[in-house]
């Protein structure tokens, strides 16, 4: 940052000040002092021109009103921004609250406790309360409507100082001896606050200043210092918070007054005198420091007595009170800030967000790109790209440099360890340093670099693209190892202060007024200069042959880096053009050298900018902008102080364009006198921009000579073309026209044309421009026919403009009259027009380039049909098949294969199912198969897991659905075998012979035969198993008996022990013991039992038949009737009996059998549940 004194306001009578304060959000300024004195003052800018703006702009005082009321020395003042009102007190103890009404200041309320005096005033941030503290130790807190809400005597303490913490929960006081205690909101003693910074110092001390920053505008990093407390011996401590273990210490070596911090917590003043080391007397001094404690700037200030220090509200002011007088000093910010490709790239700070928040704001379209980075250093932009350096982690110091481009899109990014503090850029590398080394990065970007340039890039190695360089070593440029970072950490005595950089040098400024020069790309130190002073600011002209210098006091100095030959013409002029080492400029705080002309510079001083050529300054501009880019004689300025202020809506007003004197001078010659003239003065003040403007205005005449010879002078090879082509045409309106075109004057060279009846140039013109909708419409007013191809080629065009722009339903209009039949149904697609493209599909002709686009657009929303027929359409079966693949309908695939005698679908078809197996999913796969028509290979699938959830002794139910499904795949099988026979018979053969034919073909295919014929064993075993067992909890226990016994032919189906178990228990209910023993004997006689269980058995047999005999109460005609005449009976699925009549129930399905009295009380087949027919 820089800062100067602007300003000086006298109070009359010469009453001294005792203090000052800055209202932020009005800018009132309040002032006290001896003899009841208390003014309130506020400087506004008055101007007409809209170009100053901001510091530039003179300022007078808008209101200068004595407010009345106080006869003692006003010793405390104190805003309330967010209610508007003053608060003031008096040696006396009188405290006056003044508001505003009607542009003036009133009394609103008084208040005199008559027995001590106020110390400290302090409002909360959110303006409700007020704490004053007493002399005496007396606490009282206030609402904002002068309500006490409660008061403390802090006994045998003197107060001094009182201050809120920024969410008003705590309060801190400061005392008379230099203690600082933490309280509550309430009042309730905390604890006493270590104070670190005086742990070496001897004697009294007393506290100058407490200022706690409220956070209101950002912080400058996460968790960063904002709470300052000052001692009048000049040791200062910066914390985190209230108890915060280690804060930033400093001594600033001044006896200290006043204290504040600037509206966004980033710099402290400290106002106070200071003691020349020689002289007796002392001076008075503001000192800015960072809330890390790094010194800023110091600033001198005339008088005897400094008395307060206010900032004002944009932080772009202070207001300083000595004697009686106000100072103002003009502070020049060091924002975070660059400009690269005519892109102005500022970060700032918000409140609720911790990161800085970086604009890309593109001033030729006004679109900002916004990116967000954490604990941001600095913004170094050059050319096209921009370097944004931060802090990478709070846990290490690990620092990373993002190279991004004018839209604020990273390209490539790199971790250092060394603390970025200055950092330069070149067209090539980057270059960051820190106290005590430098780091150099060739950067890469695919960007068209010129041979000469890519030569360069391309001699160095892998490991010399990044390099460490130590400021105290001298590097030979040879045998360069690659980053040595051990030695980049060792200390040095004479740290760097500041570094710049152009494609061949490198400069870097050291504390003690050294300043290295090094050669680029490979680094050698070439030599060293001394200077009276640190330097603060270095920049070098365009070719590298001189340095201007901006120390600390703001002085700007030039260094000659190459001595310039004085050719013996020109010996007499070399002195008349000025000794660089005589030049000398005070109260500089920017400058740019042009980057096309190495004796050209603009600086800015104060708030005036000067032009330099050959170091003869031209008249000054009244601004107090920052140079972004001086070329073509031409100075791009921008307000950066004014779109801080609403850095969210950054306005083009703010940025300025200024032209240098001869660019002026050559405009108003060539307007007021003539081209002759004005050619002469640019021939002794040559320049290309000067040339172009001279070839324009001769175009404009149509001195076509004068045009060429200037196109000439300034290499334009486009211009002396278009002058040739100009010579050759014989009409006079027609090179009018032309030039207007030149000129960008389109409307008027399109009306000359049809003025002249050429509506096709007009049209060639407009085609050119690619301004289709003037070219529709050329074609459209035109008498005659148009061309029909360039009509549809206007009506395409136009369609690719709604097209880019997303609008497609505007799009498929005009891609429809310009039969674009590609982009018509990329369209659809877009709109999601299915019917759309499928009317397109059945339009295009067979075999046509866009059928498979749109086949893989119907396939990518599941549209299977329609990708099929696009497909097929185009004879690709082969992709059909793929996308039914894909869309997983597998019958459909297989129809399609089939029809098309593709091989290939059996091998996917397992190959899928295999992939589906591997990954445990046989349900998918089963269903894949049935999908395929491939019965079998499910059915089998579907048995093996009924298998294994049988062997899991899972639910019966669900087994049983798991073995009918199965059974019924199986069923599917029979039916696909006989109808393929069907098909390949196609004579008169009776049914019978189908159905033979297809069961022989069964037998010679099926390996799988027990699958096949007993197809439904499994259903049936689980059907029954759950029979006898509902039919005995429904207490039918003969029934259940009966089909427990039916259930013995099921022992490959359903574990022995469950059939004989369930068996005894339905016999035993019947009381067939005779039945009941005999499942006993099997029981006991099973293998798969252990000696145990074979033990309850046999038990329980004991228990049951000492009290029965094993005999059958009723002899069961079961045995004898089971074996009929035609062998065996069927069972009825029903009851589980065996069926006795002739006439019984089948199902059409599972061929099972039931009694028709009972299977008229179902709706479905209990066993298969088809609908009963």
């Amino acid at each position: 940052m820089f800062i100067y004194l602007s300003k000086k306001i006298a109070i009359p009578s010469n009453i001294h000040l005792k203090c000052v304060s800055w209202n932020k959000d009005q800018g009132f300024i309040a002032c006290g002092g001896d003899d009841g004195l208390l003014r309130v003052l506020k400087l506004e800018t008055q101007t007409d021109d809209a170009k100053l703006k901001g510091l530039a702009a003179p300022s007078n005082l808008s209101m200068n009103q004595t407010l009345e009321g106080h006869s003692g020395a006003v010793q405390v003042v104190t805003w309330n921004e967010q209610y508007e009102k003053l608060t003031t007190s008096d040696q006396n103890g009188l405290i006056i609250v003044w508001m505003l009404y009607k542009g003036a200041w009133y009394e609103e309320m008084i208040n005199n406790r008559n027995k001590s005096v106020v110390r400290s005033m302090s409002w909360n941030a959110d303006g409700q309360k007020i704490c004053i503290v007493y002399e005496d130790g007396a606490v009282i807190v206030g609402s904002v409507d002068g309500n006490r809400i409660w008061g403390k005597e802090l006994k045998g303490s003197q107060l001094a100082h009182v201050a809120w913490s920024p969410d008003s929960k705590i309060l801190l006081f400061g005392m008379v001896n230099g203690e600082v205690q933490i309280y509550d909101n309430q009042g309730n003693f905390i604890m006493k606050m270590t104070i670190s910074c005086l742990s070496s110092a001897t004697g009294a001390v007393s506290i100058a200043g407490i200022h706690w920053y409220a956070g209101t505008g950002g912080y400058v990093e996460p968790d960063c210092p904002c709470l300052a407390i000052c001692f009048d011996s000049g040791r200062c401590q910066i914390m985190r918070y209230e108890n915060d273990e280690n804060p930033v210490c400093l001594d600033t070596l001044m006896n200290v007054v006043s204290i504040q911090w600037n509206h966004c917590g980033s710099v402290l003043a400290v106002a106070g005198s200071l003691r020349a080391a020689n002289m007796e007397k002392e001076f008075n001094v503001v000192q800015f420091y960072t809330p890390f404690g790094e010194h800023l700037r110091t600033l001198k200030v005339p008088g005897k007595q400094m008395s307060g220090v206010a900032w004002e509200g944009g932080g772009l002011r202070i207001g300083l009170a000595v004697d009686s007088y106000i100072y103002f000093a003009n502070i020049r910010p060091d924002y975070k800030w660059g400009y690269c490709c005519s892109t102005v790239v500022y970060a700032y700070t918000k409140p609720e967000r911790q990161e800085y928040c970086v604009v890309f704001w593109d001033t030729k379209n006004n679109e900002k790109f916004v990116k967000y980075v954490k604990s941001l250093i600095s913004i170094t932009t050059s050319g096209d790209f921009c370097i944004l350096a931060s802090k990478a982690d709070d846990t290490q110091p690990q620092y990373v440099l993002i190279l991004c481009n004018s839209i604020g899109t990273p390209l490539d990014s790199k971790y250092i360890e060394i603390d970025p503090i200055f950092v330069t850029m070149t067209k090539t590398h980057v270059i960051a340093a820190s106290k005590e080394a430098f780091y150099l990065w060739q950067y890469r970007v695919a960007k068209k670099l010129t041979a000469l340039e890519i030569n360069q890039v391309t001699r160095t190695k892998k490991e010399g693209r990044e390099r460490f360089y130590h400021i105290d070593s001298s590097p030979s440029g040879t045998g360069d190892s690659g980053p040595d970072f051990a030695k980049a950490f060792t200390a040095t005595r004479d740290s760097i202060c500041c570094i710049t950089a152009t494609d061949k040098t490198l400069i870097v400024g050291r504390e003690s007024g050294t300043i290295h020069r090094y050669s680029l790309p490979n680094v050698v130190l070439i030599q060293k200069y001394i200077l009276n002073n640190r330097a603060y600011y270095l920049s070098l002209n365009c070719n590298s042959s001189r340095l201007a210098i901006i120390d600390i006091a703001g002085v700007l100095t030039l260094l000659d880096l190459e001595v310039r030959a004085a050719t013996d013409d020109r010996t007499g002029n070399q002195a008349s053009a000025g000794d660089p080492s005589k030049f000398e400029r005070k109260d500089v705080w920017d400058m740019k050298w042009a980057n096309d002309n190495p004796d050209l510079f603009a600086m800015m001083e104060k708030t005036r900018m000067y032009v330099f050529r050959n170091l003869d300054p031209e008249e000054p501009i009244q601004t107090s902008g920052y140079i972004c880019n001086f070329e073509d004689l031409e100075i791009k300025s921008v307000l950066l102080d004014e779109i801080m202020k609403d850095p969210e809506r950054p306005n083009k007003d703010n940025l300025i364009n200024f032209e240098i004197r001869s660019l002026r001078d050559s405009r108003t010659l060539i307007e007021k006198v003539g081209i002759e003239d004005a050619s002469q003065f640019i021939e002794d003040n040559p320049h290309p921009r000067l040339w172009r403007l001279l070839a324009e205005a001769a175009l404009q005449k149509l001195d076509l000579k004068m045009a060429e010879q200037a196109f000439v002078r300034c290499k334009d090879y486009q211009g002396i073309e278009f002058v040739k082509r100009l010579g050759n045409l014989q009409s006079e309106p027609m090179k009018q026209a032309e030039v207007a075109a030149y000129f960008g004057r389109f409307e008027e060279a399109d009306r000359m044309y049809l003025d002249m009846d050429r509506r096709d140039l007009a049209i060639s013109l407009r085609i050119k421009l690619g301004d289709w909708f003037k070219v529709l419409q050329l074609l459209k007013t035109g008498s005659g026919d148009c061309d029909d191809a360039l009509l549809e080629q206007a009506y395409n065009a136009i369609g690719d403009y709604f097209a880019d722009r997303q609008k497609w339903v505007n799009a498929v209009q005009y891609y429809i009259q310009g039969r674009n039949q590609e982009r018509l149904a990329e369209c659809y697609y877009m709109l999601e027009d299915y019917d759309g493209l499928e009317k397109l599909t059945a339009l295009l002709p067979e075999n046509h380039k866009l059928l498979p686009e749109i086949g893989q657009m119907f396939a990518t929303v599941g549209m299977c049909e329609q990708a099929v027929n696009a497909y097929l359409k185009c004879n690709q079966p082969k992709a059909a098949v793929d996308t039914c693949v894909h869309l997983n309908q597998w019958n459909k695939a297989v129809e399609l294969a089939r029809t098309h005698n593709m091989k290939e679908i059996k091998s996917l078809l397992s190959k899928y199912a295999s992939h589906l197996l591997e990954k445990n999913k046989t349900l998918e796969a089963v269903e894949l198969y049935r999908k395929a028509h491939h019965f079998l290979e499910a059915a089998k699938l579907m048995f093996k897991i009924a298998d294994e959830e049988a062997k899991k002794r899972t639910r019966p139910l669900r087994v049983k659905k798991l073995y009918v499904l199965a059974a019924h795949l199986v069923e599917n099988y029979h039916e696909q075998v006989k109808t393929s026979q069907q098909s390949k018979a196609k004579g008169k053969k009776s049914e019978a012979t189908f159905a033979l034919a297809g069961l022989l073909e069964e037998d010679a295919t099926s390996s799988d035969s027990c699958i096949v014929d007993n197809a439904w064993r499994g259903a049936e075993a689980y059907h029954f198993f759950l029979l006898a067992q509902r039919q005995l909890y429904g207490g039918y226990m003969e029934n259940a008996m009966r089909t427990a016994l039916h259930l013995r032919e099921y022992e490959d189906v359903i574990p022995a022990v469950e059939i004989y178990s369930l068996l005894a228990i339905c016999s035993a209910a019947s009381r067939a013991f005779g039945t009941c023993s005999q499942a006993f004997i099997k029981l006991e006689s099973l293998e798969s039992l252990d000696a145990e269980q074979r033990q309850l058995y046999e038990d329980l047999a004991l228990e049951i038949f000492t009290k029965h005999t094993p005999k059958d109460s009723r002899m069961l005609e079961l045995d004898r009737s089971s074996e009929g005449m035609e062998g065996k009976l069927p069972t009825c699925i029903v009851t589980g009996l065996p069926i006795q009549e002739y006439q019984f129930w089948m199902c059409s399905v599972c061929k099972h059998c039931a009694l028709e009295q009972e299977i008229s009380k179902y709706n479905c087949c209990p066993l298969c549940h088809t609908a009963v027919a």
